[in-house]
């Protein structure tokens, strides 16, 4: 049933109130809790989007057929609450009768007497404004997922008490508890050593001078793990355009900035690698066709000769060119054997233990030429690494420094490891007789190459140790100055 006149009057006192609410977008509701007679006001009807005749007005039909199903417990519970409490407000779906499902807002209050208790209530088209509301609720939580997901921190400096506000994201990144707080000094020292003054920098200058930044800077967390960080900033500035606060942002990229590297690492490795294919080919092309157009030349002279004596000396002509032969080809063995072997498993060695190996092989030559050696490996005592390489660098650097010793001195050369995060590295010095960079920098590890008249000299060990250094992503460089000595820089990982 619907209200009448008199009971718009004798409920709201004034029947132009009633009025006003069935002229907006609300409607209310009576339920006699003895009689279980249900009342309805005209805007009840209305906001629902039917007429007083549509549907009858009953408890069990609003209750089956307009109450969404999911939303009866969270209504009875505001209908038994509100015979003991205050009015409460609870969000229900209602079935109106052309757009299928809405939200409403629904009050419920206990008014009458003992005699005659009643329950009354209001419903108000909430629909839009829920559906902003979740979609607001959808948005923030993915915003704060995306956040999550990419790693980000907001921070923002106020330029007139340089104050510095973090949000917990940042927290996160540095690995600290969000109680702790910051200044801009302790959070630029989070940055290694050489990262730290570029961030000052471009705090600075955003201060200074409105000028935005992104950086993709090395930091270390309060954990201690070390990290790629970008650092990304923009200014706002006052009607003078002057800045008075700067917004940035951290991103952890590390991930990203480790793969980046790699990326990089692997294509400067395969241009490396393919100078020294174009190298090798040239090398082979060169000397094999020197070698076998010297022989074929012997081959026919010794044919055309008559003379039994000349035909003996072109014969060890040949012979010799035969072995220079033959040593080429082994040393293109040995380069070819570099690549094959990088295959092979890696194993945890002492670099003690493998020096020493090399130390045995070379006694001869060590105890000949009287040459001092001292070693020290207990910085960095062990290194993953392929047996066959380490010992082949180590019997080279030697053979080098006791092949190239100055002739007015004992040889003295030294050896040492050290370790820098995951890296390996090996110094290697001698007191010999150096090398002019200057005139021959550009071509040190070449094939071939030699800077001094020794008759032993190949230029082919410097050529391999280089090859196999790079070829497990290490690097190899030198220090050398004429007749004070060389120390060679060695990083094996």
């Amino acid at each position: 049933m619907s209200f009448t006149k008199e009971d718009k009057v004798s409920y709201d006192g004034d029947f132009h109130v009633t009025e006003l609410i069935n002229s907006i977008n609300a409607g209310i509701w009576e339920y006699n809790i003895i009689t279980k007679d249900v009342k309805w006001s005209s805007g009840f009807y209305t906001i629902l989007g039917y007429d007083a005749g549509d549907i009858p007005s009953s408890y069990d039909f609003f209750f089956e057929n307009i109450l969404y199903y999911e939303d009866k417990p969270v209504f009875l519970k505001s209908l038994n609450k509100h015979l003991h409490d205050p009015a409460e407000t609870v969000l229900v779906r209602l079935l109106t009768k052309r757009t299928g499902y809405r939200w409403f807002e629904s009050t419920v209050k206990k008014w009458g007497d003992k005699n005659e208790p009643k329950i009354t209530g209001s419903i108000v088209d909430i629909h839009d404004f829920k559906l902003l509301r979740l979609q607001a609720n959808r948005n923030d939580f993915l915003f704060k997922e995306t956040i999550k997901i990419a790693k980000i921190g907001g921070w923002e400096i106020d330029v007139r008490s340089m104050t510095l506000s973090l949000t917990r994201e940042v927290y996160d990144i540095f690995e600290l508890q969000d109680t702790v707080k910051l200044t801009i000094e302790e959070t630029v020292s989070f940055f290694e050593l050489h990262y730290r003054d570029i961030m000052s920098r471009a705090i600075d200058n955003i201060i200074k001078y409105s000028q935005p930044f992104d950086l993709e800077l090395l930091f270390r967390t309060a954990k201690n793990n070390q990290i790629w960080l970008r650092a990304k900033g923009v200014a706002v500035i006052d009607e003078y355009g002057q800045c008075i606060t700067a917004r940035c942002i951290f991103q952890n990229i590390d991930y990203i900035k480790k793969k980046e590297l790699d990326v990089q690492n692997a294509v400067t490795l395969l241009s490396d690698q393919n100078k020294r294919l174009q190298n090798f080919a040239y090398i082979v092309s060169h000397n094999l066709r020197s070698h076998t157009g010297n022989l074929q030349f012997m081959v026919n002279l010794h044919e055309q000769t008559a003379e039994e004596g000349d035909k003996k000396e072109i014969f060890s002509h040949i012979k010799s060119i035969s072995e220079s032969l033959k040593t080429t080809i082994d040393h293109l063995s040995e380069i070819v054997k570099i690549q094959t072997e990088i295959g092979k498993e890696k194993k945890l060695l002492d670099l003690e233990s493998i020096f020493k190996n090399v130390l045995s092989a070379l006694e001869s030559n060590i105890n000949t030429t009287q040459a001092d050696i001292e070693y020290d490996f207990s910085k960095c005592p062990e290194v993953n690494y392929i047996p066959a390489y380490l010992e082949s660098i180590f019997q080279n650097l030697l053979t080098n420094s006791i092949k190239y010793r100055h002739p007015d001195r004992k040889p003295v050369i030294r050896c040492s490891s050290a370790g820098e995060g995951s890296s390996v590295y090996l110094y290697f010095e001698d007191n010999g007789l150096g090398i002019d960079l200057d005139r021959y920098g550009d071509s040190i590890f070449g094939m071939y190459k030699t800077f001094h008249h020794n008759p032993e000299a190949k230029g082919i060990g410097l050529f391999i140790t280089r090859n196999q250094i790079e070829a497990l992503g290490g690097t190899i460089s030198l220090e050398s100055t004429v007749n004070e000595g060389t120390k060679f820089a060695i990083k094996l990982v």
